[in-house]
């Protein structure tokens, strides 16, 4: 009992820190933060979608799906080569038109939420220049009227607000431009595998029904 008593007090001094951090940053800070959060929900979203599957090289993966010792579908190039070759099987004229409906969703999957977490990286430090604009513009009204400490907390209110919300923009843009580099490279790689897919699929010989 008084262990999770110990936990429940550090995690409320923790979210009442976090509130203060923010408070101390203005309107702007609360604007990062909801930037932040649909950014970790892009995020995820984009890294859930983009799972290639198995690893093996695609020529490795259609051969051993048209021999019939594929494992069940657990990402976008496994998925493809499964429509794929069942278009081919299907004897499909015009073979490359059928491929490329059927990856019409795969490909979309490709870029979806792409240019919103591009949007919300770039969004974030903005937010946070603005933020040290305004809180700039506090020091120095202080500093005309030669208020040090006034109600709203002269300069040191107007420093307070114009390097925390620098740092929060930059707290939330750069790890998400780190992972927005990662997935983007990521969702390049899987469009290049399907195109081979394509590729093969049109200039190999129809392949026999698996046993």
């Amino acid at each position: 009992m008084l262990r999770e008593f110990t936990e429940i007090t550090g995690l409320w001094s923790a979210l009442h820190a976090f509130y203060v951090y923010l408070t101390l940053g203005g309107w702007v800070m609360w604007a990062i933060l909801a930037i932040a959060v649909v950014l970790g929900w892009a995020l995820g979203e984009r890294f859930a979608r983009l799972r290639r599957g198995s690893d093996k090289n695609v020529r490795v993966l259609l051969r051993r799906a048209e021999e019939g010792r594929a494992n069940p579908p657990n990402g976008i190039v496994d998925e493809a080569i499964q429509r794929g070759l069942a278009l081919k099987r299907a004897g499909k004229p015009n073979l490359r038109r059928h491929l490329d409906e059927a990856f019409f969703d795969l490909e979309m999957d490709l870029k979806r939420h792409a240019i919103l977490v591009t949007s919300l990286v770039l969004i974030a430090p903005l937010l946070g220049l603005l933020g040290t604009v305004s809180g700039m513009i506090v020091t120095f009204e202080s500093l005309a009227e030669m208020a040090l400490f006034t109600q709203d907390g002269g300069i040191a209110a107007g420093i307070s607000t114009a390097l925390f919300t620098t740092q929060m923009g930059l707290v939330v843009a750069v790890p998400g431009m780190i992972a927005k580099g990662v997935l983007d490279r990521r969702a390049h790689q899987i469009a290049i595998d399907l195109a081979q897919i394509k590729d093969v699929l049109t200039s190999s010989p129809r392949p026999t029904e698996a046993p």
